[in-house]
């Protein structure tokens, strides 16, 4: 099949006719699988029909165990695989090229765990030049300042600059690194010794926001932030657990009388926007982006809307840095404007107060009014252990009412921001706990939506997700609701809980699947999109879009691009840029395409025979080595400086590819 710059949309029925300007390819479904008959030969006797053919399955169906099936013409004898012996190290690569990929004849197992201690080498300029003056301007410090102040000795130590034009340039109509910039005499003024600036187009680009200013994080770092809300929501929180521990016997103390019940109530002044009068959420077939962590950046998120996400969210967020003030994690909750009206930002906290207080930081610190907070998300579903045994994240699944605690009090000081939650089913494989669970969190009326992850934690991502599961208690979810509704016909209107699933969504007919016949308002994406962002296309096209190798090129040249207008276009933002892009780089080359499969859909967990795509790009796109993910970076952002490592986060690949 030879390539083409065109978009190649397969559909499962040759009946749906492609958009136009794109070419429909009829592909045979995968059969749904029967128990098959073995006859004395070992082969399958039974014959299952489908709408287009007659399809013999084989007892030793590779879906069945978890390979993808690719045409024979794609894939690669096993006579010509190569195996790498080790992760090799950058710093000796002509060695590992040779001891690598080319020794064919040793074929040792390869290294497997985690590179825990990964290190991502800095790139820095030779003199360092006083940031106040990289874009023409004046440094206040004078003699005192530590720094370079002559530009022309500045330049003159600077490596070549990159061929073309700055991005970043090009797209906001000016370049913050200024004379820093890789691309500097693009924008550069010899005549003023000024970056140059594009006003219409800075006008009307795109901005980032949330961000927190320096005054605002030493409030934070000295532990003078002001947390009024809080300081009346936590002590009434407390005494609630207190009397419930007494009631059940706990601690020996005396339980309140209902007398005291309501004097302690009275002492806790409600915040004046109730939960049904917060701003309204709307998830209903919403194409929702996961928090994802490392992946998740900015970048990565405004790519994902640009292919027609609905909803995106910050990477994980942990409360207690975030009340210290550190700078990294107030990295997280930044957004753009491109994001406005569906970013949320997730949180995970070991303790009530710190989740509630974080809550307030976000609320006062986040641009709300200018859309640049929709919800607050608390994660209580992270299966990591270091999360874990801190009392956060899934450990909350066991520790039920303290989340309710949190959620509340999250509630009461969010003002018009909702506040939603991510569970797991449960900690434990054998013993799930959503269903009941979900029906305390709509009778508590605090959350505006749940997310649950059909998997426990002791699965972490193994074995498929439980769809069945995420249906009934989707369906708890609803009928507990108008239970409560109905209770309440007089008192105040209540916000619909919406209820979205997540879990194994790798294809349009996944998505539309779950949405269609298991319960759920949307289904949340996470690996899916890693691999291909261009999923939120396919749900709107309802058909598998093939990008061709010189597409996928232009998406990842893209993120490159939004990249560098987020970390800079210096060798420091370029080095940054370089390492996320490897990083997701690391996802899409799963992607197997649609092309070349010769079953359909496409499943999360099957794992490719060895194959070659229909050019060297496609091959190379799909190459699981992470010193082809650097070269594929230095085509899209020029030769790595000298310092660039990279360093993949698994020893090996996660699965074998030969």
């Amino acid at each position: 099949m030879s390539s083409s710059n065109e978009k190649r949309a397969l559909s499962p029925d040759p009946a749906v006719a492609a958009p136009v300007g794109e070419v429909a390819v009829s592909v045979v479904e995968a059969p749904v699988a029967k128990k098959a008959k073995i006859e004395d030969d070992g082969k399958t006797g039974e014959e299952v029909q489908t709408e287009t053919q007659e399809v013999k399955i084989d007892a030793r169906d590779a879906r069945d165990h978890g390979i993808a099936r690719v045409k024979a013409e794609f894939r690669v004898p096993k006579s010509d695989y190569t195996v790498t012996d080790t992760v090799p190290s950058r710093d000796n690569d002509d060695e590992s090229e040779l001891n690598g990929r080319e020794d064919t004849s040793r074929r040792q197992k390869r290294e497997r765990g985690q590179n825990k201690n990964r290190k991502f080498g800095k790139a820095h300029d030779v003199i360092r030049l006083c940031e106040a003056i990289k874009d023409g301007g004046v440094c206040s410090h004078g003699d005192q300042c530590k720094y370079e102040h002559d530009l022309s000795k500045y330049i003159a130590s600077k490596p070549e600059d990159l061929s073309g034009t700055c991005p970043v340039y090009e797209a906001i109509g000016y370049c913050p690194a200024g004379v820093k910039c890789r691309w500097m005499y693009s924008h550069w003024s010899k005549e003023s010794n000024k970056s140059l600036v594009d006003e219409a187009k800075k006008a009307a680009a795109g901005r980032e926001m949330n961000r927190i200013d320096r005054s605002e994080q030493l409030l934070l770092q000295r532990k003078k932030f002001p947390t009024p809300k809080s300081d009346l929501i936590l002590p009434y929180l407390e005494s609630v657990k207190e009397d419930n521990i007494a009631r059940n016997g706990g601690n020996g103390g005396v339980p309140m009388t209902n007398e005291e019940r309501a004097d302690n109530a009275a002492t806790y002044i409600e915040a004046p926007i109730k939960p049904g009068e917060k701003k309204r959420l709307n998830y209903s077939h919403a194409k929702i982006l996961s928090p994802l962590t490392t992946v998740g950046n900015l970048p990565f998120r405004r790519l994902c809307r640009e292919f027609g996400a609905n909803v995106t969210y910050s990477e994980m967020a942990l409360a207690l840095p975030l009340l210290q003030g550190t700078k990294p994690e107030w990295a997280l909750p930044r957004t753009h404007t491109d994001e406005i009206g569906g970013f949320g930002v997730q949180i995970a906290a070991p303790k009530p107060w710190q989740a509630i207080k974080a809550t307030e930081a976000l609320v006062e610190y986040c641009e709300v009014s200018a859309g640049g907070l929709s919800e607050i998300n608390l994660n209580c579903g992270c299966p990591i252990d270091l999360v874990y045994r801190s009392g956060a994240g899934s450990a909350l699944l066991d520790a039920q009412t303290k989340m309710l605690r949190m959620l509340k009090g999250m509630n009461a000081v969010s003002g018009e921001v909702p506040i939603t939650v991510k569970l797991r089913m449960g900690t434990r494989d054998k013993t799930p706990i959503a269903k009941k669970l979900v029906q305390r969190l709509v009778r508590e009326g605090d959350v505006a939506a749940i997310t649950l992850h059909g998997r426990s934690r002791q699965q972490r991502y193994t074995r498929l997700a439980d769809w069945q599961y995420i249906s009934e208690t989707a369906q708890i979810a609803r009928d507990t609701f108008h239970e409560v509704e109905d209770k309440n016909k007089d008192g105040p209107e209540r916000a619909p809980v919406w209820f979205i699933g997540n879990g194994d969504c790798y294809s349009w007919k996944d998505w539309w699947d779950a949405v269609d016949n298991y319960n759920v308002d949307s289904v949340m994406i996470a690996r899916g999109a890693l691999i291909k962002p261009w999923i939120f296309e396919e749900i709107d096209a309802k058909q598998y879009l093939d990008k061709t190798a010189t597409e996928r090129l232009e998406m990842i040249k893209r993120f490159a691009h939004l990249g560098l207008e987020h970390w800079g276009s210096d060798e420091y933002g370029i080095n940054n840029c370089r390492r996320f892009l490897c990083e997701f780089l690391s996802f899409s080359c799963r992607y197997v395409p649609v092309g070349i499969l010769e079953t359909l859909p496409p499943r999360l967990q099957d794992r490719p025979e060895k194959w070659k795509g229909r050019n060297e790009l496609e091959t190379l796109l799909g190459s699981g080595d992470y010193r082809d993910w650097i070269k594929i970076s230095e085509m899209v952002l020029g030769p790595c400086h000298e310092n660039f490592e990279f360093q993949p986060k698994h020893k090996s690949n996660a699965y074998e590819q030969g």
